[in-house]
């Protein structure tokens, strides 16, 4: 599976403006497979659980506030990438939108 660090890298998207682009990710990302949403679920809870555990911790360590924000900030480009390369593949079962 290769990596789109961006919609713009996506081969059938490159010639369309953002919205589009981002339109047609969106209805692709219907047509995953069960085991692709739950890879994607479950690698979203594993960042955003250790953020909130962090969160709880700020009234003893306030490094920790710096820890969350970190993994809160990190959270779209490892998030991304992944839906982007799932989604691809999907692309074509996508009906065109008409103007």
């Amino acid at each position: 599976m290769k990596l789109y660090f961006s919609s713009k890298q996506i081969p059938q998207l490159q010639a369309l403006p953002l919205l589009e682009r981002l339109t047609i990710l969106r209805e692709a990302q219907k047509y995953l497979t069960g085991p692709e949403k739950v890879l994607l679920n479950v690698l979203k809870l594993l960042l955003l659980i250790p953020a909130f555990v962090m969160v709880l911790q700020i009234s003893e360590n306030w490094w920790a506030l710096a820890w969350a924000l970190l993994i809160f900030l990190l959270y779209p480009i490892v998030v991304k990438p992944i839906q982007f390369s799932l989604s691809a593949k999907y692309i074509s079962l996508v009906k065109p939108q008409g103007h």
